[in-house]
């Protein structure tokens, strides 16, 4: 594992899709930490003081670019009238968003990731020991 930790935060504005509606911009905050390298988390500002986090896989918003990727709580594919963007689909058991976001601009962000860690040294980051005390509880006794 490496000690030189890092953290990448970058700023976007998705657009909610509402139906027989306009599209409703959302701000959202892309991170990307080298302790979770197999992992990019999407923190979607939900009022004037509260975000909702979703977190999923390097690997999901690479495949998304291209072509439908994910089969679970989140979803990515290119637009299908407009190859400069992208839909992300998140879904809970309270409901389901669709967002459009540029397809350069999530390009971009993963570029960065990519720039800290590789693809396929994800593993030469991880910490054993931290995800198991993440894991177990403080007090065992």
């Amino acid at each position: 594992m490496r000690n030189d930790h890092m953290t990448l935060r970058s700023m976007a504005v998705l657009d909610l899709l509402v139906p027989d509606a306009p599209s409703v911009p959302v701000e959202v905050e892309l991170r990307y930490d080298t302790r979770d390298p197999y992992a990019v988390t999407a923190a979607f500002r939900s009022g004037p003081s509260g975000w909702v986090e979703w977190c999923f896989a390097r690997d999901l918003l690479a495949d998304g670019l291209i072509a439908e990727a994910g089969s679970g709580d989140v979803r990515i594919r290119p637009a299908v009238d407009d190859i400069e963007l992208v839909v992300l689909v998140v879904s809970s058991p309270a409901g389901l968003a669709m967002f459009e976001a540029s397809a350069q601009e999530l390009a971009d962000f993963l570029d960065r990731t990519y720039d800290l860690v590789l693809p396929g040294t994800e593993g030469s980051w991880v910490s054993v020991d931290d995800a198991l005390t993440t894991l177990m509880p403080y007090d065992l006794g």
